[in-house]
């Protein structure tokens, strides 16, 4: 005798999981199955790269169906099947519940900041020396914290001043990040990146008030390159790892979060969008 099915097809949900990390509980059930008898239930899971089963190292299935994925990558389509009965004289029935399960990852930040010097004249050897010395004291100072300065750009200019003659002042422009090799030594949460970044941005900025309070002390004239009182400035550039991107829209559940990019876009670098692609067709596209 032929065996009928009934087939009931379910809608998809959302799922986040941290990269990396292992995902929650996944079920094989509706919230309605979980509070019936099912006789004889079956259950099989495919994922984006087919059908998965315990003996992958990375997927456990229990016995009741119920999926857990470690070390999280693949994101994707994920679909689940249960083949079961209610009674035993009724026919199987076959019910299908699709999982949108997408890694995501906190946004990695950095700090930008820019700062004036008055300077000697703009061809001179002293101002390309003192430049490599600035770089090298800033990055003495945030060593410590596994954080790194970078020079992004230094200009010099001829600035006309309110009621003065014409100075030379540098234009410098800096980035502060934090670096992902982590101390054994250090204390837990003492270690995160977004911590070591947040002391490296005060040790900055106190460095910059110091040379504002040695200038006032000293008696002697002021040296010929020096820092300007109250041009530094910081801001925070937020950004996600190719082929994440945050979006609020699309991802209400993890509005802040950077969500693998879905088909159809695609992120090359460190921005935070995903970008329009009609031809990327893969979850996560870092090229279009």
């Amino acid at each position: 005798s032929t065996v009928k099915y009934l087939m009931i097809i379910f809608f998809s949900v959302k799922v986040y999981v941290k990269l990396n990390h292992n995902s929650p509980r996944i079920l094989c059930l509706t919230n309605h199955l979980r509070n019936l008898e099912l006789i004889d239930p079956k259950f099989h899971w495919n994922g984006p790269g087919g059908s998965l089963s315990s003996e992958n190292s990375s997927v456990e299935i229990s016995p009741i169906g119920t999926l857990i994925l470690s070390n999280f990558k693949l994101s994707g389509i994920y679909t689940c099947s249960i083949f079961y009965k209610l009674a035993v004289m009724q026919p199987h029935k076959n019910l299908l519940i699709k999982y949108l399960i997408y890694a995501y990852s906190d946004p990695n930040a950095y700090y930008e900041f820019t700062a004036q010097y008055h300077a000697a004249p703009c061809n001179s050897y002293h101002n390309a020396y003192f430049e490599k010395t600035l770089l090298q004291i800033l990055n003495r100072l945030v060593d410590e914290l596994s954080c790194e300065v970078a020079l992004i750009k230094a200009e010099c200019h001829h600035v006309k001043m309110q009621r003065g003659g014409l100075q030379n002042e540098i234009f410098f422009t800096f980035s502060v990040d934090s670096l992902n090799r982590e101390d054994r030594l250090c204390q837990e949460g003492a270690c995160d990146a977004p911590h070591r970044l947040n002391k490296a941005k005060h040790l900055i900025e106190r460095f910059f008030k110091q040379q504002v309070e040695t200038g006032m002390q000293s008696s002697e004239q002021l040296p010929e390159i020096y820092y300007i009182e109250g041009t530094l400035q910081m801001v925070r550039v937020d950004r996600c790892y190719p082929g994440y991107g945050i979006d609020a829209l699309l991802h209400p559940d993890c509005p802040e979060c950077c969500v693998a990019c879905s088909p159809g876009s695609y992120n090359p670098s460190n921005g935070i969008h995903c970008l329009p692609c009609d031809t990327s067709l893969i979850y996560g596209a870092t090229k279009c």
